[in-house]
């Protein structure tokens, strides 16, 4: 008998415990966020992580009727503002804005990098992808991709291209379809992607394969010439213009180098906030205001789930550390 309610006692104590466990985590979640979050962007104002960053922070405080503070920390390929974020609570008031770079093509290039994407994060959202274009100055005479390549292994190393920096996703973008086409160009890095587009504008250097948003103007106004996206499939402000596997060249077969956007949190925010902020965040992507903002910036919008964008982290890693060994890239 005693045994008897003991053992229902404990029971009780432990459907109890349960009960409180469950209603303290809806709590958590539900009184997320209680105060300012901060969206550290790894790069300098102005450029596509930065646009899209203050994007999705206008939105999720209104959503979340709290300030979402947007906080740009630059420095070493945007390995600086990632590991503050890395090193930071894991109670999802500090968030990154992630990229392609930040979190696919560093770890081959930084030996001592202060964060493993794969561990020291917890992905939350996959925000959107950004096609690259392959463009060339005017005086170029190449009026396609199997025109430049022609022309590039005729005059092996004499096209020079330019680049936002050693290992910028420019630079690795175009070592990837060189190491794929088995040509060669001379790459000449700069601080940046807006004084690339300033050489190549003015003819310093011939060509330049790097985001839609800083090409587009010069593109339209036609001052450059598009000759491919890296997609999978064209885009829709450019229409006109072949994506890179659509040339049918060898080594082209399934080319995609687009770079990509996303946002993580420090590893170990609980579930509940990912989920918050992912279900949110999607919410914003699929309305047709925030889809017309990205796509005039040359983006799309690319709402998934944190296991998704977990995902393709994992996958892209390996693929651009490749390309990185291969070309033997290396930053100053």
């Amino acid at each position: 008998m005693t045994s008897h309610f003991v053992n229902r006692r404990q029971a009780l104590i432990a459907t109890a415990a349960g009960v409180l466990a469950l209603g303290g985590r809806s709590a958590f979640a539900q009184n997320y966020p209680a105060r300012a979050v901060h969206l550290v962007v790894p790069f300098t104002p102005g450029g596509s992580s930065d646009v899209l960053g203050r994007a999705i922070a206008l939105e999720l405080g209104r959503a979340f009727n709290q300030p979402v503070v947007v906080d740009n920390v630059p420095g070493a390929g945007g390995s600086v503002g990632a590991e503050k974020v890395a090193r930071s609570p894991a109670d999802g008031y500090t968030l990154l804005m992630g990229h392609t770079g930040t979190l696919a093509v560093n770890p081959a290039l930084y030996p001592k990098l202060g964060y493993k994407p794969t561990t020291s994060f917890t992905p939350v959202a996959w925000v959107a992808r950004v096609p690259n274009v392959l463009v060339v100055h005017e005086s170029v005479p190449a009026k396609n991709l199997a025109e430049l390549l022609a022309l590039a292994k005729a005059k092996p190393g004499q096209l020079a291209y330019g680049s936002g920096g050693n290992g910028s996703a420019a630079h690795v973008t175009m070592e990837y379809l060189k190491l794929q086409t088995g040509t060669s160009f001379l790459h000449v890095p700069y601080r940046g992607t807006a004084p690339s587009v300033t050489d190549l504008l003015a003819g310093q250097v011939q060509v330049l394969f790097t985001g839609a948003p800083a090409l587009l103007p010069h593109i339209q106004a036609g001052k450059i010439r598009a000759l491919a996206v890296s997609s999978p499939k064209r885009i829709a402000l450019l229409p006109d213009v072949p994506t890179v596997a659509e040339s049918g060249l060898p080594g082209t077969k399934d080319f995609e180098a687009d770079q990509w956007y996303g946002i993580v949190a420090p590893a170990g925010t609980p579930a509940e906030i990912v989920n918050a902020l992912n279900q949110q965040i999607n919410k914003s992507l699929n309305s047709q205001e925030v889809k017309s903002r990205l796509a005039a910036e040359g983006a799309e919008a690319t709402p998934a789930t944190p296991q998704a964008f977990g995902q393709l982290i994992a996958k892209e890693i390996p693929r651009w550390e490749r390309v990185v060994k291969a070309a033997r890239i290396s930053v100053d």
